[in-house]
């Protein structure tokens, strides 16, 4: 069983907060099933990432990079056209000097 997604989100939050970074949720979906998407942010070497949640043919939940950009407006945009076809979708951006994203299941590599 899944926790709710807003529960879900309050724990990466914590987590980052724990590792030393800022983390704040930018927009808020449903609370029980909206689907995350994750920015991690290294705002001193401009760097940007966006992680979104995916599930394997297993049923493992995984996180891939959608947008291989770095660049944060880029990334934006990618949100922006993601929240208007799916109203159920949270955000979480991440601030951390190492551009760390504080997932915990895998994330899946290039």
């Amino acid at each position: 069983m899944l926790l709710a997604t807003d529960v879900w989100v309050g724990a990466l939050i914590r987590r980052a907060e724990i590792g030393g970074a800022f983390a704040v949720v930018a927009r808020k979906g449903d609370m029980r099933a909206g689907t995350v998407l994750v920015k991690a942010l290294d705002r001193a070497n401009g760097q940007a990432s966006l992680y979104a949640e995916a599930t394997r043919g297993d049923g493992e939940r995984v996180w891939m990079q959608p947008v291989r950009s770095h660049d944060e407006a880029e990334l934006d945009r990618y949100i922006e056209r993601t929240a208007r076809i799916d109203p159920d979708v949270w955000v979480v951006e991440i601030d951390d000097r190492q551009g760390r994203h504080f997932l915990t299941e895998d994330v899946e590599k290039d």
